[in-house]
């Protein structure tokens, strides 16, 4: 949109944006473009701007109004394309849980088929670790890549690129999720959606996959809600062009056995070896599965690219290639503290949330943006819902740069774990498909 010269009239007033959707009116299309438009470019002020952020996070947005706001922050800033590569590019998004390390082998199993996959991941903020912050945990390894690189690496054997996105990917969504996330708007499903969708589509992948969690560690604790929010987001990739589809997975559980930073890159290793726990490897499967069927490649043999070695030499590939040693040893803590049964019985809880937030209090998260992660923190769990134990049995263990982190650590798990009689009932990890 282009911007009126100083002293020009501004062709809208924010109150009547904000009215409009205070009220439950639709906000007319040309209107919120332009509510975008200077709100990126300092017109509209953040009280204004949060204003209207709580209008629609109280009276919520139709789909119109929610693709037009979409494609007024995509249009805030550069939209980049593949279409050179001579490759089908297909990427995937989470929205953020416990011990959630899918990408580090779902990226390199996808390339195995000679796929492109431009993952362009964040930094964790709160108890949902951050992609970056897990692999930058490898010697050497860095997340910021030029486009020149990042295509490079997509057109060449490696195929996956899992780097930071650039500045200039919708920068009006930048701005408005700081807002968001200090005027207590950020559960705001259109606001979500646009926030997720805009940098997606303006990043010019083919197709995505949506890994849309629920539960005790997601950011949508409810069912309904997060199929809500998929169901939002998959029409936004549909209407703008991008083949779309989400998968509604289960949160209430720490995902794998490895809640941290370095010791989430040593269970995705094992994955690529053809091991590690079950419901990561299943996910992992199910995903890729997803991806290539986007692809064109329905009937693609996953199983085997993780049990015979080519996910490995594709996931060695894409470290290398940004400067990081996959056969370097990890940090490890210099800290411990094991939490043992104290009965005999049955794991019957063992809530994802608060584990996210303990490991979080021993480093392995951070509370600002500028703070840093500690590699080595984290928690391994040795026995999860449905494990028979005994008393003495260790059932997870706490890691940290700093004993002193431990007491805080283990507060946040009060009440977080149980031993009983009875193994809980296990519903499968994924829960429904959603498409167009």
């Amino acid at each position: 949109m282009s911007t009126p010269q100083s002293g020009s009239v501004e062709p809208y007033d924010a109150i009547d944006v904000i009215r409009a959707k205070r009220d439950g009116g639709a906000v007319p299309e040309k209107a919120l473009r332009w509510m975008v438009d200077a709100y990126t470019r300092g017109y509209v002020s953040d009280a204004q701007m949060a204003s209207f952020a709580m209008a629609v996070f109280q009276r919520g947005m139709e789909r119109d109004e929610i693709r037009v706001l979409t494609d007024a922050m995509i249009a805030s800033g550069e939209r980049m394309s593949f279409a050179t590569l001579g490759k089908k590019t297909v990427d995937k998004h989470s929205t953020g849980g416990v011990g959630d390390k899918i990408t580090l082998p779902l990226a390199p199993l996808v390339a195995v088929f000679g796929v492109a996959v431009p993952q362009l991941s964040g930094r964790g903020l709160g108890h949902t670790g951050g992609t970056l912050d897990k692999l930058e945990s490898i010697p050497g390894w860095r997340a910021a890549l030029s486009n020149e690189e990042m295509f490079a690496q997509m057109q060449s054997d490696v195929g996956a690129v899992i780097c930071a996105a650039g500045s200039g990917l919708a920068p009006a969504d930048k701005k408005l999720y700081a807002l968001r996330d200090v005027t207590g708007t950020v559960e705001a499903i259109p606001l979500i959606a646009s926030s997720i969708m805009s940098k997606k589509i303006a990043e010019g992948t083919d197709a995505l996959v949506l890994d849309v969690k629920f539960g005790s560690g997601a950011f949508m604790q409810d069912i309904d809600r997060a199929r809500e929010l998929a169901r939002t987001m998959v029409a936004l990739g549909t209407d703008s062009g991008v083949a779309t589809t989400a998968l509604l997975t289960d949160m209430n559980v720490p995902l794998g056995l490895a809640i941290g930073n370095a010791n989430e890159v040593r269970e995705s290793v094992e994955v690529l070896a053809g091991g590690g726990p079950a419901d990561v490897r299943e996910l992992t499967i199910a995903l890729a599965r997803e991806m290539l069927a986007l692809a064109g490649q329905p009937d693609a043999d996953v199983e085997a690219a993780l049990d015979d070695g080519r996910a490995m030499d594709s996931w060695k590939a894409m470290i290398r290639a940004q400067d990081g040693d996959p056969d370097a040893p990890l940090p490890t803590a210099r800290e411990t503290h094991v939490v043992t049964a104290p009965t005999d019985g049955v794991v019957s809880q063992m809530d994802a949330l608060p584990f996210g937030i303990a490991a979080w209090r021993l480093g392995a998260g951070r509370a600002r943006a500028e703070d840093p992660v500690v590699f080595e923190a984290g928690i391994d769990l040795h026995a999860k819902p449905g494990d028979r134990v005994v008393a003495g049995q260790p059932l997870f263990t706490l890691s940290a740069a700093d004993e002193a982190r431990f007491p805080r650590a283990l507060d946040a798990l009060e009440g977080s774990w149980a031993i009983g009689d009875d193994a809980p009932a296990a519903g499968p990890i994924v829960r429904e498909r959603i498409t167009a």
